[in-house]
């Protein structure tokens, strides 16, 4: 009987062991495939001449859509950092969807806001009974509409698509600002292939700890708390790694709800975001996929390495559980939604290649992961499993992780550079260790609750993040400094009245 168990887990320790391979591996691949990508891109930048797209009549206008649910902390300072980006054309629009704290009145002293009929388009439903719109009385280009809450996330953002004026619309979450030129960077591959370009997306990078004056990041810095240094490497890798991957191998999936741009006119052609998915971003990227191979049209997905959105992570862990856990059902509820395009020819690489990855790796990976850890350690207890193989397991299912963080790290330091201090550099390593080994086998837990929840079907909520908001420091003009080198060459030498 004892040798039958140990035959038994010595299979299935081995086949998780190569499973943790192939994972790390994929990983690799895709590390590699965004260097390149990466690499192109910044000896591009300084030749990009972002202040020719600035001054270019034909640079289409965009509506800046920012949904609001219970933002009191931090939504004055994202609208005030979205009113500073340099761009020709744009407005902001806050949906303040059924806030029950002061975030409405907030904006309603900052910016004098006073009653204005908004026409919005019927083609894009929305759910939740809407209250009123508001402008501001000087004409500054922000817009308020308030409506009662259906608890989705995805009816804010219907109800800023139908009062969106301009054909791009780019989605920014309320707990988050962009850097100053991030919308021009993210716009500029529909300026470059506007047939083509349907959706575009950002760098998504923790700010806890970092220096913002007047709703723009100064100076970049570790956060002070672990939980959050380790979601700074996390993010880190997730958008160097897979994101910036895919897109060179043009299976982009996600496209980030804290900062995407869209075409308009197919976002209402869609029927706008779906209210029955808790993953909305993700949804309306694959439904985008979708659509447009269905009807045979010629179209791109992009990712942009450069452009950054800041946002405040969880640095509480009953906080940062609930949202991976609604990530994770989130992608659990798209892949069964679309499970039609999983492993068929019709989709290309994103039904052949992407999608599969995503149902093998990332949604069932929980599960592989958490049985072979377990395993492994009952069979050490137990006398089942050898120390040699156990070492090799950790160091492949471990240690390859670590190394990957690391790379991606070195990545990030050879090229764009945001945390200057080499202290920060120092403590980002460590968190990369801490990262694949305790925090990764806790979010393995944390994205199995989300599979579970979306077997069971669990109800549908916002869920309340408790946002402490961004603290200012009052600096003086010659602590700021302008990052000349992400505004490129020509940007720089540039008077400064379009600052």
């Amino acid at each position: 009987m004892r040798d039958a168990a140990a035959q038994v887990l010595y299979t299935l320790d081995w086949a998780i062991l190569v499973y943790f391979l192939v994972l790390n591996t994929s990983y690799l691949v895709l590390l590699i495939a965004a260097s390149r990508e990466i690499v192109r891109y910044t000896r591009r930048r300084p030749f990009a001449r972002l202040d020719e797209v600035f001054a270019n009549p034909m640079t289409p206008p965009v509506s800046i859509i920012i949904p609001a649910h219970n933002e009191e902390a931090g939504i004055l300072p994202s609208v005030q950092a979205m009113l500073a980006l340099r761009y020709p054309q744009f407005e902001v629009i806050v949906v303040d969807d059924g806030s029950s704290d002061r975030t409405f009145a907030v904006l309603q002293e900052a910016f004098d806001l006073v009653p204005l009929p908004r026409a919005l388009e019927g083609s894009v439903e929305i759910r939740g009974a809407l209250l009123g719109s508001y402008a501001p009385r000087d004409g500054t280009p922000v817009a308020v509409i308030r409506k009662e809450s259906v608890g989705s996330k995805t009816d804010a953002l219907n109800a800023g698509i139908s009062a969106a004026r301009y054909p791009l619309v780019c989605m920014v979450d309320a707990d988050a600002f962009l850097d100053e030129v991030a919308l021009l960077r993210v716009v500029r591959p529909f300026i470059d292939d506007p047939s083509r370009v349907v959706a575009s997306g950002g760098v998504i990078r923790p700010a806890n700890g970092s220096t913002i004056h007047r709703g723009r990041l100064v100076e970049a810095r570790m956060p002070r708390s672990w939980l959050a240094r380790i979601q700074v490497v996390e993010y880190l890798r997730a958008f160097t790694l897979g994101r910036s991957g895919w897109s060179r191998f043009g299976g982009l999936l996600i496209i980030s709800g804290a900062f995407g741009v869209f075409r308009k006119d197919l976002v209402v052609e869609l029927g706008g975001y779906d209210h029955e998915s808790i993953g909305e971003d993700a949804e309306l990227v694959v439904r985008l996929h979708r659509h447009l191979r269905n009807q045979g049209r010629d179209y791109r997905v992009v990712f942009v390495a450069d452009p950054v959105c800041w946002t405040e992570v969880p640095e509480n862990v009953r906080v940062l559980a609930r949202q991976r856990t609604r990530w994770a059902r989130g992608l659990a509820d798209l892949l069964r939604t679309h499970r039609v395009m999983i492993g068929s020819p019709r989709y290309g690489r994103v039904g052949v290649v992407v999608m599969p990855y995503y149902l093998v790796f990332e949604s069932i990976g929980p599960v592989i992961e958490l049985i072979g850890i377990v395993t492994v350690i009952v069979g050490l207890v137990f006398g089942l499993v050898d120390l040699p193989f156990a070492i090799l397991f950790f160091l492949v299912a471990f240690g390859y992780g670590i190394f990957l963080s690391w790379a991606a790290l070195a990545i990030e330091e050879l090229t764009f550079r945001r945390y200057a201090r080499k202290r920060d550099l120092v403590v980002a390593c460590v968190a990369a260790v801490f990262e694949n080994v305790g925090y990764r086998q806790l979010h393995a837990w944390w994205r199995l609750r989300g599979l579970v929840q979306c077997l069971r079907g669990k109800e549908l909520a916002w869920g309340d993040m408790q946002r402490k908001g961004f603290l200012e420091e009052q600096l003086t003009a010659d602590q700021i400094v302008v990052d000349e080198p992400a505004l490129g060459r020509h940007e720089a030498e540039r008077p400064d009245e379009h600052r």
